[in-house]
């Protein structure tokens, strides 16, 4: 049997496809457990579209409304091109290109997911052991508050990571530690982030500096593929697991993306968060404080409560139950349903760098 009939056959039989709150949700433990053959037959079943969205997604992001396209599923498991638009507004958009089915989803705009100090939420004092926008004993876990000490601002702490000489480092988006490509380097790295302490400045807050950090080309024809940056730190200072109440110790091993890939999160905003990849190769605009950035290739996520908010920036994107990182977040949505993440594979081979996991 060719591969994508058998994959057309494995989803049809293994499956069950669901509409909820306008997203696709594919249910099967065999989603998560899918073997590298069965992995091959998706790709090859997703082919098609995959080629057609390299030739056409220009075309559709040249709508007005049009935010963001990608590869992935129709709520019947055909092959479709996926467009987020940001409005219900009447589009020149073909139900079908090139054969290829076109799913239309208002999604709203898609912005990085920093939080600035007057987004900041009061936290209970009861909760305040455990909420991750709090100061923590040395080392810090990750999946908490974070910032560059400049800037009144804060994003998450994604992960700690290696280099082959066996430096530690913070992982997190250029945006929460490089301030957008304005940040010097060296600059001190704080947890928590100054949003989270109403912009004071404390010594004792430092856990890095800014060590690297890919910079952020600002245009709607860009080609960024990763919004990462790391800081230099210690295993004295930095751990390598989430708080009780998130997922743990993430995996040192990576796997791709795949549509249908149950995935979670821990962040500073909504700490665990639980959703799925409804795209790939996908093609966004983002908002920035600096200006409208386009990024290509990413991870689209979608989930039925919110997955992430303004302060999850930066926030490591793992399969469940395994904890095999899949990306780094970076953006989403205005409701949190539907957020963006660079392939964790790119993010650690812009530095040289591999997850310091279990």
């Amino acid at each position: 049997m060719s591969g994508p009939l058998r994959w057309r056959n494995f989803l049809f039989a293994a499956f069950t496809v669901t509409i909820t709150f306008g997203l696709v949700a594919v249910v099967a433990a065999e989603a998560q457990q899918i073997d590298p053959g069965e992995l091959q037959a998706l790709r090859e079943f997703l082919g098609p579209a995959s080629r057609v969205h390299e030739r056409r997604s220009h075309e559709l992001l040249a709508e007005r409304d049009v935010v963001g396209t990608a590869v992935g599923l129709t709520s019947m498991g055909e092959p479709a091109i996926k467009v987020f638009t940001k409005s219900e507004a009447i589009m020149r958009i073909p139900q079908r290109l090139e054969g290829v089915a076109v799913e239309i989803e208002m999604t709203g705009t898609f912005h990085a997911l920093g939080m600035a100090d007057n987004q900041a939420s009061p936290i209970n004092p009861a909760q305040a052991p455990l909420s991750p926008a709090k100061a923590f004993p040395r080392p810090v876990p990750i999946g908490v508050s974070t910032g560059n000490q400049i800037d009144c601002s804060a994003g998450t702490i994604g992960a700690r990571v290696r280099d082959s000489g066996g430096n530690v480092y913070a992982l997190s988006n250029t945006h929460v530690y490089a301030l957008e490509n304005t940040a010097e380097a060296n600059s001190s790295i704080v947890q928590p982030g100054l949003a989270d302490v109403r912009c004071r400045v404390k010594s004792g807050n430092v856990i890095g500096t800014l060590n690297s950090y890919v910079p952020i080309e600002f245009s709607e024809t860009a080609t960024n593929t990763v919004d990462a940056a790391i800081a230099l730190s210690d295993v004295s200072l930095l751990g390598n697991a989430t708080p009780r109440g998130g997922y743990g110790t993430p995996q040192s091993s990576t796997v791709p993306a795949f549509v249908g890939q149950r995935v979670q999160k821990y962040g500073e905003r909504t700490r665990l968060t639980r959703g799925r990849v409804i795209g790939i190769d996908a093609t966004v605009l983002v908002e920035y404080d600096s200006g409208e950035a386009r990024f290509i290739n990413q991870i689209i996520v979608g989930s039925p409560a919110a997955f992430i908010r303004a302060g999850d920036s930066g926030s490591l994107l793992v399969t469940r139950p395994d904890k095999h990182p899949v990306g780094l977040l970076f953006a989403g949505t205005k409701n949190g349903r539907t957020a963006i993440a660079n392939p964790i594979d790119a993010v650690l081979g812009s530095f040289g760098v591999s997850i310091d996991g279990q």
